[in-house]
C-alpha cells in the first residue's frame, strides 16, 4: 500500500475515534476532537499532494480518498446530532448523509465502467463548507461545556446562549449546499446514470 492511501486509511480510522470522542461530552474530549478533525482536515490535503509528487496514485485512492473525507462529515454530524447540548436537526443531517452515499455509489458506477470520477469546484465548494460548520459547532460544544466547568472569559461568555440557534443554522446551511453539489454532480454525470441503468445487449 502507498504512503498516500495510508493516510487515506488513516483518515477513515480518526472520523471513528472523532465520533466516540464528540459524543463523550467532556470538554477535554472535545478539545481532543477538535485538534484530531484539524489533523484530519490537513491529512486530506497531504495524501493527494503525495501521491501526485510521487506518482503513485492508484484507483483505490481516487475512490477511497473522496469516500474517506465523507465518512469524516458524516462520523462528525451523526455525532453532533446525538447530543442534546446542540439543535442540529436530523433531517438536515439525513440530507446530508443521502447526497453523500449518493454520489458515493456515483463513484463506485463510474469505476465499473472503467473512468474515475474526478472532484468538482462544486464538491470542492461543499466540503470546504461542511468543514467550516463541524469547526464551528465543535467549538461552541467545546465551550458550552467548558461554561459548565467554569466561568468562561467576559469576550466567550455569548457562546453558549448562542450554540443552539447558530448550530441549528449551520447545519441547515451545510444540508442545503450539500444537496444542490448532489444535484450539480447528477446533473454533470447523467450520461452515466443512462448507461448503468440501461440492460445489457439494449
Amino acid at each position: 500500500m502507498t504512503l498516500a492511501n495510508r493516510i487515506t486509511m488513516a483518515r477513515m480510522g480518526l472520523s471513528l475515534i472523532i465520533f466516540a470522542l464528540i459524543i463523550s461530552k467532556t470538554l477535554w474530549s472535545e478539545v481532543a476532537a477538535l485538534v484530531l478533525l484539524t489533523v484530519a482536515s490537513i491529512s486530506d490535503g497531504i495524501d493527494g499532494a503525495i501521491a501526485r509528487r510521487t506518482k503513485t496514485t492508484t484507483p483505490f485512492g481516487a475512490v477511497a480518498d473522496p469516500f474517506a473525507d465523507k465518512i469524516l462529515i458524516m462520523s462528525v454530524f451523526l455525532a453532533f446530532a446525538s447530543l442534546r447540548e446542540l439543535a442540529v436537526p436530523i433531517w438536515a443531517v439525513f440530507i446530508i448523509l443521502l447526497r453523500e452515499l449518493t454520489i458515493s455509489t456515483l463513484r463506485v458506477l463510474s469505476a465499473l465502467h472503467g473512468d474515475v470520477m474526478k472532484a468538482e469546484a462544486a464538491g470542492k465548494v461543499k466540503t470546504t463548507i461542511q468543514l467550516i460548520s463541524a469547526f464551528t459547532i465543535l467549538t461552541l460544544l467545546t465551550l458550552h461545556l467548558w461554561a459548565k466547568a467554569e466561568p468562561l472569559p467576559v469576550f466567550l461568555a455569548w457562546a453558549p446562549q448562542l450554540a443552539k440557534p447558530v448550530t441549528w443554522w449551520l447545519t441547515v446551511i451545510t444540508a442545503f449546499f450539500t444537496l444542490i453539489s448532489g444535484g450539480i454532480y447528477l446533473y454533470n454525470h447523467r450520461a452515466l446514470l443512462y448507461k448503468s441503468w440501461s440492460e445489457r445487449g439494449h
